[in-house]
């Protein structure tokens, strides 16, 4: 009568998925303080461009309103859509980072080639790469288990697909990011079962060609060379870190107050972006680092942890996306908050959901939708397995013996 069937009794009495809680928790508060933080550190930038003191905190509503619309469609895609189409979607990485330099295509800016001109925007494709490596790296290592535990062989494909995309990725040049993929790709191919010796062997190649990487250009020498003493040539390669640790500085443990930033006055080069960091230190002291990092801190600890349940009841898939998404914020994360204290060489690496950039933060929060999907994923697996092994109650002996020995009577 009212079209109720016993299929639709059968799904709603099913397994159920639930997103992690706590992880959800973390994304959306470290969301938030992108929002505060991007309004304070970008009014003074925007107003002294004339472009009106709320224009970037605008444009960064609206790149967030973009991202949360994309991290809905993740968390509502099943992953073996991911899993089916892993290799297509590795073609169109390799298309995107071969797109920068088709000329009046790829835009040059600050002497590199990582952007796509798409006319009414542009678009970094290192961003969506990412989330596609560790996308290809989670259906390989589920479809080549045995050959990855087992075999030196097995880890020549994902570290060559890797290896080439590196290589593309110096060429633009993205230093930081190439160094980022290659720490990603080894720790995931590792929690696949990979030997450490096979890795170490694999790696010694890669060491000589970083270092020629990272020393073949005169800039790059200065970015490794400035960072160990800023205050050297605190006008000159040290600049930025030496306003960023004057920034730090200022905060000590409670920050000067909101918005009170003077350092993010035109003295810190890329505020809002690169070393919103600094901002966050100099504004709310260590209290307020303390908290942004223990954010991050349970981002990374929810992921890995509900990634492993998944590899454990054998949801190797989700397991693996969860394990490389973290990785992936984690060790982004790592690099920005290094840069921002003088502890690693100038990187141009965001700060996950809290910097301003339009394709950071939109494949930002794309990223962090599948990864919701999978604690989803993986929680309806364990649903599914505990409704497996749960007792029949017919089966289930009284246990009240009085009411046993009544029906025992009434039987007689």
């Amino acid at each position: 009568m009212f079209g109720f069937d016993t299929t639709q009794a059968k799904r709603r009495q099913g397994p159920r998925g639930k997103f992690d809680l706590p992880l959800l928790v973390a994304l959306v508060a470290l969301a938030c303080v992108g929002v505060v933080m991007v309004t304070s550190s970008s009014i003074a930038v925007a107003d002294s461009s004339h472009m009106g003191e709320f224009y970037y905190l605008k444009k960064h509503l609206l790149f967030l309103s973009l991202g949360a619309v994309a991290a809905g469609v993740a968390m509502r895609m099943e992953l073996k859509e991911l899993e089916k189409h892993a290799f297509f979607l590795m073609l169109v990485a390799f298309i995107m980072l071969l797109a920068v330099f088709v000329p009046h295509l790829g835009m040059k800016l600050n002497g590199a080639r990582r952007w796509l001109n798409l006319i009414v925007t542009s678009f970094q494709p290192v961003e969506a790469v990412k989330l596609i490596l560790v996308v290809y790296l989670a259906s390989y290592l589920v479809r080549h288990r045995e050959s990855i535990e087992t075999r030196f062989m097995g880890l020549i494909k994902p570290l060559a697909v890797s290896g080439v995309m590196v290589l593309l990725l110096l060429a633009q040049p993205d230093f930081g990011s190439a160094t980022l993929i290659i720490a990603v790709t080894i720790a995931m191919v590792w929690l696949g079962g990979a030997r450490p010796i096979f890795l170490f062997l694999m790696g010694l190649p890669l060491m000589p060609l970083l270092a020629i990487a990272a020393t073949s250009e005169s800039y790059r020498m200065k970015r490794l060379t400035s960072f160990m003493n800023p205050w050297a040539h605190p006008f000159d390669d040290g600049f930025q870190l030496t306003q960023s640790l004057m920034a730090i500085g200022r905060g000590e443990w409670t920050g000067v107050g909101l918005g009170s930033s003077v350092l993010k006055l035109s003295y810190l080069p890329e505020a809002h972006t690169d070393f919103i960091f600094a901002v966050i230190g100099e504004e709310l002291g260590l209290v307020g680092v303390i908290g942004v990092m223990s954010l991050f801190a349970l981002v990374v600890w929810r992921g890995l942890h509900v990634g492993l349940k998944g590899v454990e009841i054998g949801q190797r898939f989700a397991g693996y996306i969860a394990f490389g998404i973290s990785l992936m914020l984690g060790l982004q994360t790592m690099v920005s908050v290094g840069v921002n204290l003088g502890a690693l060489p100038t990187k141009g690496l965001t700060l996950p959901l809290i910097s301003y950039g339009g394709s950071s933060i939109v494949l930002t929060c794309a990223m962090a939708g599948v990864l919701l999907r999978a604690t989803f994923e993986i929680y309806r697996a364990l649903d599914a397995r505990q409704m497996a092994t749960r007792t029949p109650a017919a089966a289930v002996p009284d246990a009240n013996p009085n009411t046993a020995r009544e029906r025992e009577a009434v039987a007689a």
